[in-house]
């Protein structure tokens, strides 16, 4: 059985600093290619669950989330790896374990990035 450990000890340490949302262009062709890739990382129903699931600010590893969803452990994994990618996810090893984050300055990037559409 898996030990105990707190979601919080699981999350990933502060993030670096990146430049504020007001500083990041929010139309152009650069614009434009991150919200495609942000719109393909959210364009499957289990991603989207994956990241409901961390923005509850609740860390996970990767088998708490498999045991959450009706999928195997490397689609899983690989979910997470797009997650991680276009930026709305963050990851933490401890040993063996990596606990996963959602990242919200990525998601407040999506978001604003919709928002002028």
């Amino acid at each position: 059985m898996e030990s105990e450990t707190k979601p919080d000890a699981l999350c990933c340490p502060p993030q670096p600093t990146y430049p504020t949302l007001s500083t990041l262009a929010l139309e152009g062709a650069e614009a434009d290619d991150e919200l495609a890739k942000l719109a393909k990382a959210i364009g499957h129903p289990a991603r989207v669950r994956i990241l409901r699931m961390l923005s509850r600010k609740e860390a996970r590893v990767c088998s708490q989330i498999v045991d959450e969803l009706p999928l195997a452990q490397s689609t899983v994994s690989e979910h997470l790896r797009i997650l991680k990618d276009a930026g709305l996810v963050r990851s933490s090893q401890d040993g063996p374990r990596v606990g996963y984050c959602i990242d919200f300055d990525g998601l407040r990037r999506l978001k604003a990035l919709v928002a002028i559409i």
